[in-house]
Order: structure tokens, then sequence, then C-alpha cells
């Protein structure tokens, strides 16, 4: 090929990637309120269906389990019939899931609709876009995975307000079936044009040292390293899920969900402004990560959680603190999603990228059974929500001093052999 037109072929690859990284975002957007719109419906839930919070929390956990366990299986499908129809399939689940629990008179219904459609559907929508993510930018793979990731924390930004008021005005029932619909056809709609990169694809290099082995999942999963980086993982889903799952429960018992700051309801202020800092921290820390170092970065974000966690506990009947505070714990957790997939495709390569990090996402599952329902266990024979709080502060201290003293040097070792 001459070097006018390989010039002209990188110049078109730079475009199109560009192109997948907005459709990955909107996909990604669509499928977010279920997880984070979710604590919105635990209260006219629980009235209806007459359950405990603890009770009502397994659906958050089989949306959570489902949508990583699963993940390996998904991440396979999409390495090996192709993008474009899972992720629509994906999404269409994904809405399906609010519409049919629109109806549901039962706690197991919920499960089996709510829990079951959307966390099968959201499962496939997010290792999907993730994956192909990490092979259209190899030179920007931890900003592309943040941007995309992103979209998964500032989807219900758009959504959080006209849902709350719409539960208000209409029911928690009229909600679903509406946003489900309407979520469910967006996000098939912006799929439907996604695809892997091409051999005709001339993409850059990538800026920072990174395997070109391609490490099959099966080698991956005898690792140390990989293991490493599923137990870190693990520790700050948990911590992250904590407060996710709970935050509505939690706001409520400091007193400060209905008090009014900067002339709204703190509880809905806060979820507004968490999907802020949850999407923002996703490429921002990407991109840190892909000038200073993905370990380095771990440590500056997991510390600025324990922080932030701990000054939301000791002002947490402060509505302002409490407010200001919840956006800075996000900030400090997102970030997980872009750091995670990018590592692991730096160590083990981007061949089988999809369905390696469909393994490592498990993690987020293993987090979600001890961020909710035990989390609201331990609330409910403690009395307090104090347990659980230092819990995840101390998660978030000994995560981040695993990634300096640990999983940097045994990646290097893991390199060199």
């Amino acid at each position: 090929m001459t070097t006018v037109n390989r010039a002209s072929s990188a110049q078109s690859a730079t475009a199109t990637r560009w192109t997948q990284l907005v459709l990955g975002l909107i996909a990604m957007m669509s499928i977010s309120s279920p997880q984070y719109g979710w604590a919105f419906f635990t209260k006219p839930l629980r009235d209806a269906l007459g359950v405990q919070l603890s009770t009502l929390q397994w659906t958050f956990t089989i949306l959570i389990v489902l949508q990583t366990f699963l993940s390996p299986i998904q991440g396979y499908l999409v390495d090996k019939f192709g993008a474009r129809l899972l992720i629509a399939s994906g999404c269409l689940l994904s809405g399906l899931g609010w519409i049919t629990a629109s109806y549901v008179t039962s706690i197991t219904g919920l499960y089996l609709t709510y829990g079951l459609f959307c966390g099968v559907g959201t499962g496939i929508v997010y290792v999907g876009v993730v994956g192909l993510m990490v092979r259209w930018f190899p030179d920007r793979r931890g900003f592309a995975t943040g941007v995309v990731a992103a979209g998964y924390g500032f989807g219900a930004l758009l959504t959080n307000t006209p849902i709350y008021n719409m539960i208000a005005a209409s029911g928690y029932q009229h909600t679903l079936l509406v946003f489900g619909i309407i979520l469910g056809l967006v996000g098939a709609a912006a799929a439907l044009f996604l695809r892997s990169p091409s051999a005709d694809d001339f993409l850059p290099q990538p800026a920072v040292e990174v395997s070109s082995v391609g490490t099959t999942p099966g080698q991956m999963w005898q690792t140390k390293v990989f293991w490493l980086m599923f137990i870190m993982m693990t520790m700050m889903a948990t911590g992250g899920l904590m407060v996710i799952s709970q935050f509505g429960a939690f706001s409520r018992d400091f007193g400060v969900a209905s008090v009014m700051v900067f002339g709204m309801a703190a509880f809905p202020l806060a979820l507004n402004i968490d999907r802020i800092t949850n999407g923002l921290t996703r490429p921002f820390f990407g991109w840190l990560s892909d000038m200073i170092g993905r370990e380095n970065t771990m440590a500056i974000a997991f510390l600025l959680e324990a922080a932030a966690v701990t000054l939301l506990l000791l002002l947490r009947e402060n509505a302002v603190a409490f407010v200001l505070l919840s956006g800075v714990v996000f900030f400090g957790w997102g970030e997980i999603f872009s750091l995670f997939p990018s590592t692991l495709t730096d160590t083990f390569g981007a061949k089988h990228a999809t369905t390696n990090y469909g393994l490592l996402y498990m993690a987020q599952g293993v987090g979600a059974i001890f961020g909710g329902p035990l989390a609201a266990l331990l609330r409910e024979h403690t009395g307090s929500w104090l347990p659980v709080f230092t819990i995840a502060i101390a998660m978030d201290v000994l995560t981040a001093i695993l990634a300096l003293i640990v999983l940097k040097p045994m990646r290097r070792a893991y390199a060199a052999r």
C-alpha cells in the first residue's frame, strides 16, 4: 500500500473510531437507569409489595450478579458473532425488564423481570461496548473506556429528574413502562451502527507498554496478577455498591433526604450531582492513567474515595455536606470501570479483550452481594450504618495500598516473563 493510501486509511479509521465511541456512549447511557435509578423505586416498591428492604434489595443484587456473572459468556458471544445485533438485543432486553416490572405484584415477579431481564441485557451491552473500545483505541485505552463507562454513569443524569417527577405524578408503574420503552429503543438504534475494527483500519500504536501476546481467557485465569485484580475490583465494587444501593435508605435515616439544598430536596439533588461526578471520573482518571500509569492513578482515586466516605459519615446530618460529599464519593469510585479494563487489556492483550474483561467484570457481581442485601442486613442487625461505612473505608484504603505495593511490581514481573 502506498504512503498516500495508508495515510488516507488511517484518517478514515480515526473518524470511524470516534463515531464508534459516540455510538457506544449512547448505548451505555440507555442502560444506566436500571442500576442508578434503582434508589427512586425502593420506597414505592416496598410499600406496594410489603417487603423488608433487605428482601427488596435482592432485586438489585440479581441485576448486578447476572450483569456480571454471565459477562464471560456474553463477551465470548460478542467476540465470536459480532457486536451489533448482540448489543442491540441487550438494550431491548434491558428496556423489557422495566416494562414487565411495571406489571408485577410480587417480589418474585420483580426478581424475574427487573432483576433478570435488566441484568442480562445490561451485561451484554456493558461488556460488549467496553470490549469494542479497547480495540478501537489502543493508544488511549484508559480514556476511551472511561468515556463509554461515563455513559453508564451519565445516562441516569438525563433521566433522574424526569423519573423522580413521574413517580410522584403518575406512580412507579407508569414510570417503569414509559422509560422502559424509550431507553430500550434509543439504545438499540445506536447499537445497530456499531462494529469491530477490521484489518483495513489503521489504528495508532499504544503510547504505553502493553502486551501484544493475546492471552486466552484460560491462560489468564491461571495467573496471579488476574486474581489480584479480581480481588481489588471486588473490594472497590463492594464499597461503591454499598453507597449506591442503600443511598435512599441511609439518606432518610440521616434525616437529610427531604431537606432543601440550593432550592431542591437533598436526595434527588445528590443523585443528580453523583451522576455527574460518577460520569466525569471515568474519562478523567482513564486519561490520567494513560499519562502517569494505571496503579499510580488507582492509589490516588481509591484514597480519595476513602477520605470522602469518612467525611460523609462524620458530617452525615449536614444536608449540604451530604450532597457535596456524596459527589466526591462517586468521583472516587466510578473510575474502576475505566482503570480495570484498560489495565487488564494492557496486561493480557487485545485479542480476547471482551471475553477477558467479562471474567474480571464478575467482580462487580461479587461486590453486589456484599454491597446490596448483606449491607442492608448488617444495618438491620446493628441498627447503625457505621459498620457498613467503616468496611467501605477500610476496603478503599487496602485496595489503594495493593495497587502500589503489590499490583505494580507483579505486573512488571509478568510482563518480563
